[in-house]
């Protein structure tokens, strides 16, 4: 059921038994377990199933070390060796795009090819806890009138600075709630774009990315069907027909899913400049679907006691609805019909 490699069954060799995802995602920093391939160089299922494998850990530390090695990633491609450099030596990364209502961040040029953000950024994973970000911000100044955006720009800001205040006071959550996701608001801090307007959104490793975060989903899903397949091993004879009845559901789920996530790293290895947005709405689509029904068939499954007797179980079956939610449901299906139609062949046919 899971997409498993041997660096992914080793990839939390020797981690603490901690629950700050923080102090694990530098762990997994300083043993070098965030060098993962990068997307569309031949081992892309390497990366995912990496991705995967923290994810049935923990979905709090994945929700960190994704980002982090997405950022890694977003650098590589912008062609960036000294920040890569800096973050070799042990800088933790966030990678934020979010675009909430009221929560701008914008930019103006300042000396030695530098510049001043200004404004606030929602849904700041772990903002507490990282040392850089990159982040999506705009312009100070607006396009003329007739004149198109070019979309947002690439900033690299260091979080340590004078001028960034890190609010978590309105985080409530209780699935991801160790993520502490916060709203960062910078004052004129100092920052360095990476790329050129709409750099961001226009490069292939955009939907190679996405992708990397429905393997999380799935990996987290495998997790929570491996539950109930140990709770039905200890039973032995004695298990209940409609536990198997589950797990024979959950293998049917994630089988099918994990063909599919398969599929997609062989196609991004084969065309690394294509645009991927098809396999990427496709991927998350079906891994947001998997982990729904994979956690509902477990959970009738095995009733109440895991999820009060069994914290790493209930701790997933809370993160995942949360973390899930970064798909946009039936907004990415009507996104992935409009490119269906741009499409002269269709990956249905055998």
């Amino acid at each position: 059921m899971a997409l498993s490699t041997p660096r992914a069954s080793a990839i939390l060799a020797g981690s603490t038994s901690s629950h700050d995802p923080g102090q694990r995602l530098r762990e997994l920093i300083q043993h070098g377990h965030s060098n993962l391939p990068l997307p569309g160089r031949g081992r892309t299922l390497e990366r995912w199933s990496a991705l995967a494998a923290v994810a049935a850990e923990d979905l709090s530390l994945v929700k960190l070390f994704e980002g982090h090695t997405d950022a890694i990633a977003i650098l590589a491609e912008a062609r960036q060796p000294d920040v890569i450099d800096e973050i070799d030596d042990g800088a933790a990364y966030g990678m934020w795009a979010a675009e909430a209502p009221g929560a701008r961040v914008l930019f103006r040029s300042t000396a030695q090819d530098t510049v001043a953000l200004v404004g606030s950024k929602a849904w700041c994973s772990g903002a507490a806890t990282l040392d850089h970000a990159l982040l999506t911000v705009w312009p100070e100044q607006a396009p003329a009138a007739g004149e198109a955006s070019e979309g947002p720009w690439l900033a690299d800001v260091d979080l340590r600075q004078p001028g960034v205040v890190i609010d978590d006071s309105r985080w409530r959550a209780v699935g991801m709630a160790e993520t502490v996701s916060a709203t960062v608001t910078f004052e004129s801090a100092s920052a360095r774009l990476i790329g050129p307007a709409g750099f961001y959104l226009s490069r292939p490793g955009f939907w190679h990315g996405g992708i990397g975060v429905a393997a999380c989903w799935h990996g987290a899903a495998c997790a929570i069907a491996q539950s109930l397949r140990t709770q039905l091993r200890a039973a032995g004879s004695e298990a209940a027909w409609h536990r198997a009845l589950a797990l024979g559901e959950a293998d049917r789920l994630l089988s099918a899913n994990a063909a599919l996530l398969r599929e997609a790293a062989a196609w991004v290895d084969r065309h690394p400049e294509d645009d991927a947005r098809a396999w990427a709405l496709r991927t998350r689509a079906a891994s947001d679907e998997c982990a729904q029904q994979v956690l509902r068939a477990t959970m009738r499954a095995m009733g109440a006691g895991p999820l009060c007797h069994d914290e790493g179980f209930a701790r997933k079956a809370a993160d995942l609805p949360v973390f899930i939610r970064q798909c946009h449901g039936d907004r990415d299906l009507v996104a992935l019909g409009h490119a269906l139609l741009q499409q002269k062949d269709m990956p249905w046919t055998l």
